[in-house]
């Protein structure tokens, strides 16, 4: 039995900070490994501003010098809204020996009883839930928390910045940024 950890997401660009709660739920849970499944379309957010194809590539290039993670393109190859019961249906299906910790920042957390056939997700996955400024780990559903740094880094602030010409070293791979600026994206311009 091998156990993954999953963090979905928009990756609208993805940062350093999901690459800290990744490799800090790794650690914490002794996980094999952590797959990040970038969305498609995602059913909380609106529509992602880099596109599927885009947000696939920088999370590849961000994640490339840790071998304990892979990216999973399943959302993206099936296409329409991601709801997180189907990719896990689909998941367990594929890999009968894989358990699976889905990753969540407490804003989910919260949004829980919200989620398309919650009620079945809990019985098929393991939720680990993670801080996130402002919200709260609570739940009436089962959660394991993980207490992880702090980071008040968000992709919306990175696409903000980058659409005024701020500064975003630091906050996203070397790759990620090269990846934008070659491919002018989130309105990159040079200065």
């Amino acid at each position: 039995m091998r156990n993954i950890g999953i963090l979905g997401g928009t990756f609208d660009p993805p940062h350093i900070g999901h690459l800290i709660i990744a490799e800090e739920v790794r650690l914490a849970l002794n996980l094999d490994e952590i797959w990040f499944i970038p969305s498609n379309v995602q059913v909380h957010k609106g529509q992602a501003e880099a596109t599927a194809k885009d947000r696939l590539r920088m999370v590849q290039c961000a994640i490339e010098s840790n071998p304990y993670f892979k990216v999973n393109s399943i959302e993206i190859n099936r296409t329409g809204k991601s709801y997180t019961i189907d990719t896990i249906r689909q998941l367990l299906q594929q890999y009968t020996h894989n358990k699976f910790y889905f990753i969540i920042g407490a804003d989910m957390v919260e949004y829980l009883p919200h989620w398309k056939n919650i009620d079945e997700l809990i019985k098929l996955i393991t939720f680990v839930g993670v801080k996130r400024y402002g919200f709260s780990l609570k739940s009436s559903y089962p959660l394991v928390q993980v207490n992880i740094p702090e980071i008040h880094i968000s992709s919306t602030d990175i696409r903000n910045r980058l659409a005024n010409k701020q500064h975003c070293r630091y906050l996203i791979p070397n790759c990620v940024y090269n990846y934008i600026k070659e491919n002018k994206l989130y309105g990159y311009r040079n200065s």
